[in-house]
């Protein structure tokens, strides 16, 4: 994500690999790396993601999901070391890891303002919203709903949103299988966005055995009943 001059990327994914490699052949600069929790999907890319091994970038690595005393380096050490991975998360020279609690804002440098929530995920998830410069995107993910008090606030704290990335993985027909899973339905998504007044919800987190053509039948659902509303896609880039 990129406001003015300012760079900040949520989760480490595989795609790190690649995004890293881009990163690294500009010139060197400092931004902020914030984890929606630490389950592996979110976190495997880290160990090849290429500006974390160059002391010449500078990131600040966030997370705010921890229910105990757990530290993000901690966890990042235990898929950093043998017999699991050969580099020790020590050689990762450019950046500094840093925890908050859900709901807290964060402070850094920037002319970004970054706010927190606390989200319904096994383990713990925190989703994240970006203002600036009179635009807002919210990122909304492991998420389950129906926990009345996380349901209640959240839809404030997407209230008014320009774009809302929402935990789409499963349909309302699917999801009586998967309570507990830790994920929601496009169309909860959906309907958070109207009641919240959210301009544009993205569908995200599919399902990875959803097909394209799967995608798109919902991708037409979705925005019949809410004309913002729009499937992710790889590659997709969104601008004000």
């Amino acid at each position: 994500m990129r406001c003015g001059d300012d760079l900040v990327l949520v989760d480490c994914g595989s795609g790190a690999r690649n995004l890293g490699g881009f990163l690294h052949g500009g010139p060197p600069r400092a931004f902020d790396l914030f984890f929606t929790h630490t389950h592996l999907d979110h976190i495997c890319g880290l160990p090849f993601f290429k500006p974390a091994y160059d002391e010449r970038f500078s990131i600040n690595a966030w997370a705010g999901h921890f229910a105990d005393k757990q530290e993000l380096m901690d966890i990042i050490c235990r898929i950093m070391s043998p017999p699991i991975f050969p580099v020790a998360a020590k050689q990762l020279k450019a950046v500094t890891f840093r925890n908050f609690v859900g709901g807290e804002l964060i402070e850094r440098e920037g002319g970004m303002n970054i706010s927190t929530v606390v989200l319904n995920h096994p383990g713990g998830a925190t989703g994240y919203r970006f203002d600036h410069a009179g635009k807002s995107i919210c990122i909304i993910t492991d998420h389950e709903h129906g926990v009345p008090g996380i349901d209640s606030a959240l839809r404030r704290f997407v209230e008014g949103a320009d774009v809302m990335i929402y935990d789409a993985m499963f349909t309302d027909d699917e999801y009586p299988t998967y309570v507990g899973w830790g994920h929601s339905t496009w169309q909860k998504g959906v309907e958070l966005a109207l009641e919240a007044g959210v301009r544009h919800p993205v569908m995200f987190h599919h399902d990875p055995r959803r097909s394209d053509d799967a995608l798109d039948a919902i991708a037409e659902a979705a925005a019949a009943r809410h004309p913002g509303a729009l499937v992710a896609r790889e590659g997709m880039v969104l601008t004000p």
